[in-house]
């Protein structure tokens, strides 16, 4: 996007409540996020997004272990599920917050794929147990309604738009 930028990390607890839809979910935590930062930043623009997974209105968040990731892969193997990012912007001291949603259609994956994939690329970190961008997403991904930036974790076409409004 030929935008300057660094990245800072900060721990920050990304519970939320039980009664939110999946949307207000990635909102919600994007939002927790940036407020880690409100303290702290004045002229700067701080970005935060998270991104889950649902499927059947539930949310898949990123795997505990192998065996979690094998089973959340079995779960999407061969269905549709949604990808959800929400983004925060937060610039003195006020905060912008939007969302986008992606269908992601995989085809039936075998055992040995999903098995192969986890113990190669440990997708641990990712929300789903998968990264677009990696050998399942290449393979496995038969369509997508939306945006792929979305899916691979920040929806940048819908960012350009926010940021160019600041």
């Amino acid at each position: 996007m030929d935008i300057e930028f660094r990245i800072v990390l900060k721990d920050v607890d990304e519970s939320y409540p039980d009664t939110l839809k999946p949307e207000e979910v990635a909102v919600y935590i994007a939002e927790k996020k940036a407020k880690a930062f409100d303290e702290t930043v004045t002229d700067e623009v701080v970005l935060t997004a998270d991104t889950i997974v649902c499927i059947d209105n539930l949310i898949l968040g990123k795997p505990e272990n192998a065996e979690h990731a094998i089973e959340m892969l079995q779960l999407l193997s061969g269905r549709m599920h949604r990808v959800i990012t929400g983004v925060c912007l937060l610039h003195k001291h006020q905060y912008r917050s939007f969302y986008d949603v992606s269908e992601v259609y995989f085809s039936e994956l075998t055992d040995d794929e999903i098995n192969s994939y986890v113990n190669k690329y440990k997708p641990f970190d990712k929300a789903g147990s998968y990264g677009i961008q990696e050998r399942i997403g290449l393979i496995g991904i038969e369509r997508i309604n939306g945006s792929y930036t979305n899916v691979v974790g920040l929806p940048t076409e819908k960012l350009y738009r926010e940021l160019a409004k600041l």
